[in-house]
């Protein structure tokens, strides 16, 4: 049994206990076969995953090496035989070849050997039973004397296999006893014993019993102990719960956790600030984040599971954690812009929200998220919004100093232990985790019918198209780097990297490539460095050659679609744009001439110019791979261009 996963061993439970109760109670002298076959049959009726357990597939498994040849021998026989009419009907054939593979030599063999591998593994299964029960009273011992003696010590194991934790099933009375023992108002010393016996029990066991609602309460209230041993010894139950358990029971752990965490950051224990920075070395805030961790670690593993249950179910996950994210200070509260809110501790250990991207990819959660974005949890969109645009402020504002913005993408990417974060480096984690969330958003219709957001700092409303132009301008304003450096780094976190990752999948989606960048204002934006460099003005762009070649990527994207063609040579609706905004093929086109010309400045004697060129050129391919689009290249003798360049490179 070895080999089997920790959450088979977990759910495999019930039926070795089934099967060791029966053993005791029917068989006397050697186990029988029969009995285990009957709770089999009836697990096999009764629980869903049945056919996922490796104890099941390895009984498949080795019944198929058994008697697989002689069912298939059978079944040639019967078949051929109910060819020549012999016999008829489907349901014949079967209990025909059922019953001579029952009756074969290798079945009566098999069903021998599994006899006395029962035998032998039941046998070994009441002795550990013994042995365990026989640890557990001498483990009370222990602990009775280290509370006398004032010591107490964590014998709750950390090991992830349900049958090496030797749980202790626990009758109602027991169970009850265990409630009342946790009770806040019980001694230290009685509440501790209480505890040490909760991490021997079967989390399954207590979820599904009847005194779990009075626990839960215990239990939560417990999170809040000024002493960290209550509350390391719970997270400990709740994760094991969390691995062991089904969705149907863990989500009441979960919400537990998330309510416990709200009502921390609401009270007036907690008092961090953004500006303070963050000690993750510190007890009490390492603690807070393994709090949230295990909610996180919960919310990317619950949507592989919770489509099998009811939608209320699902609901209670999400709308706790939506009302968690919410939380935040009053208006009027003197440190409220200076809140370190739960935002900034779940970004911290998920920078990229995959969380989000997991609910929001299945309809089934999808439309449970939005509803109450839309009705409930308004300000967590509204908040990722502010911070998007906070991020682009303080770029901006860095940009026109001349002053080269820091870099926190490369803080975060360092192999080097960091336990400190400073204010602003706390602010760009939660700026990336708004980024990646609000770009998933807004890949579903439904999720930019959420906007315009109205944001209390600005008179205008921030439609879909204001935050494009923003992500868009995030390309050039923000920190970057040339392509060859970027290479060196796995999973970049720069601005531009981001947004260039979030405009691409854009692209790829017909309906949200056609609502968030068909748009003039997004091209605009898109060509603002070019037109600067065309017209000879002054360009504030870090990295100019990076961000000319992102821009010349999602150009060839909107380009490579007939819809995207279609804008790129017209403008938005097909409408002829007046002489001193020239549509963006215009400009692309002059623009690459310049290039291939080398008459820009800026760029001459960059390594990274003739991959700026080959970027721009790829653009131009793309639209005058149609006729339509080789009509408006044709007047600006682009072909000569190239010609002439591609003869220049061969004289060198």
């Amino acid at each position: 049994m070895s080999h089997l996963t920790s959450e088979d061993e977990a759910h495999l439970q019930s039926m070795l206990r089934q099967l060791l109760q029966s053993v005791k109670e029917k068989i006397t002298g050697a186990p029988s076969v029969e009995c285990a076959e009957e709770i089999l049959l009836h697990l096999e009726e009764t629980d869903e995953n049945f056919h996922n357990y490796e104890f099941v597939k390895y009984l498949r498994q080795y019944i198929n090496n058994t008697v697989g040849s002689v069912i298939e021998e059978e079944t040639e026989k019967c078949t051929s035989a109910q060819n020549q009419g012999e016999v008829s009907g489907y349901d014949t054939l079967v209990q025909r070849v059922t019953k001579k593979t029952r009756e074969s030599k290798e079945y009566r063999e098999m069903m021998h050997a599994l006899k006395n591998v029962m035998m032998v593994v039941v046998e070994s299964l009441i002795n550990k039973f013994e042995e365990d029960r026989m640890l557990n009273k001498e483990l009370d011992k222990k602990t009775k004397k280290e509370h006398q003696s004032g010591y107490y010590t964590d014998n709750c194991s950390d090991s992830d296999s349900s049958f090496n934790q030797s749980y202790t099933f626990m009758s109602q009375e027991q169970l009850q006893l265990l409630v009342e023992r946790l009770d806040p108002i019980q001694p230290k010393e009685v509440r501790q014993e209480a505890l040490q016996t909760l991490c021997f029990a079967s989390p399954s066991d207590i979820l599904n019993s009847e005194v779990w609602p009075n626990l839960r309460k215990h239990l939560t209230a417990s999170l809040s102990d000024p002493d960290a041993t209550f509350s390391e010894k719970i997270l400990r139950f709740y994760a094991k719960s969390f691995s062991s358990s089904p969705f149907n029971m863990t989500r009441e752990v979960y919400t537990s956790l998330a309510s416990h965490l709200e009502l921390y950051f609401l009270s007036g224990e907690f008092s961090l600030r953004i500006s303070a920075g963050l000690d993750v070395s510190n007890t009490v805030i390492n603690h807070l984040l393994k709090k949230v961790r295990l909610l996180n670690e919960y919310q990317k593993e619950a949507p592989s599971s919770w489509i099998r249950h009811p939608e209320k179910y699902m609901e209670e996950v999400v709308e706790s954690t939506l009302s968690l994210l919410s939380v935040k200070h009053e208006t009027n509260h003197p440190a409220s812009p200076d809140f370190l809110n739960p935002l900034y501790f779940l970004a911290l250990l998920d920078i990229k929200a995959v969380w989000f991207k997991k609910w929001m990819h299945a309809y089934y959660s999808r439309t449970v998220v939005l509803r109450l974005l839309e009705k409930k949890y308004r300000s967590v969109i509204n908040s990722a919004v502010q911070q998007c645009l906070d991020y682009f402020e303080f770029c901006k504002a860095e940009a026109n100093k001349n002053s080269r913005v820091n870099d926190f993408s490369q803080h975060h990417c360092s192999d080097k232990q960091n336990y400190y974060y400073t204010g602003p480096e706390l602010q760009y984690v939660c700026f990336v985790h708004s980024l990646s969330l609000l770009g998933r958003l807004l890949i579903y219709k439904q999720g930019r019918n959420l906007f315009p957001v109205q944001l209390k700092n600005k008179k205008d409303t921030i439609s879909v198209t204001d935050l494009l132009v923003l992500f868009t301008q995030l390309l050039y304003y923000s920190p970057s780097y040339p392509k060859t450096a970027l290479a060196a780094h796995t999973d970049n976190y720069s601005p531009a990297s981001l947004v260039m990752e979030i405009l691409q999948v854009f692209c790829e989606q017909t309906g949200c490539a056609a609502e968030c960048l068909y748009t003039d204002a997004v091209i605009d934006a898109l060509l603002h460095p070019v037109r600067s460099l065309l017209n000879g003005t002054e360009v504030y762009v870090n990295c100019l050659e990076t961000a000319l070649i992102d821009v010349a990527d999602i150009l060839a994207r909107i380009a490579a679609v007939e819809d995207g063609l279609s804008f790129l040579l017209y403008g938005e609706n097909e409408k002829n744009v007046e002489e001193d905004r020239p549509a963006a093929v215009h400009v692309i086109v002059q623009f690459t001439k310049k290039l291939l010309h080398d008459n820009i400045s800026l760029l001459s004697g960059s390594k990274s110019l003739p991959a700026v060129k080959g970027a721009f050129i790829f653009v131009c391919r793309q639209m005058y791979r149609t006729c339509e689009g080789l009509q408006r290249l044709m007047p600006y003798g682009l072909h000569e261009s190239i010609g002439e360049a591609w003869k220049k490179v061969n004289l060198v």
